[in-house]
């Protein structure tokens, strides 16, 4: 509850300290965010924000979407050319499956991805300040059912 109201504050000054109001829409966009544990895309955002809300218009979520990127406060994935996803930033970097059968995007961390960053930065004398690595594939529920479809005929 105590790390839930210094979030809270934080997002609070930081939107004050840009001279951007801090409003019922913007705290509950966030608060969605948050609590998803995961990645949304603006489209979920928005039928979640809704359900909450039924005077927020798409176009103020993708309004504040880039708000909030651009203040820092999440990070924009793009797993493919068609869909953006969101997640707050964690402070932790991490790396991303992604399901091309169903969507379903699974976070996962690989000590390695540190040592991969050092030696190429130290090859090519460049400062790495961040990797984004996401992998494709099928997860375990679309390969059943490509399995099963196979086994059936289709």
């Amino acid at each position: 509850m105590a790390e839930k109201i210094r979030q809270k504050a934080g997002v609070r000054q930081i939107l004050n300290s840009s001279s951007q109001r801090v409003t019922a829409q913007r705290t509950l966009l966030l608060d969605l965010l948050r609590r998803s544990g995961g990645h949304l895309d603006a489209d979920e955002l928005y039928r979640r924000a809704r359900k909450k809300n039924s005077r927020i218009s798409l176009s103020t979520v993708y309004r504040n979407l880039q708000l909030f990127k651009r203040l820092g406060l999440i990070e924009e994935r793009r797993f493919d050319e068609e869909h953006h996803h969101y997640e707050v930033k964690s402070g932790e970097e991490h790396q991303h499956l992604l399901c091309i059968g169903c969507g379903k995007v699974v976070e996962f961390d690989y000590p390695a991805v540190n040592r991969f960053r050092k030696d190429i930065g130290t090859k090519y004398d460049f400062d790495i300040n961040g990797v984004e690595i996401h992998l494709t594939g099928l997860c375990s529920d679309c390969r059943k059912n490509k399995n099963r479809k196979k086994s059936d005929g289709r």
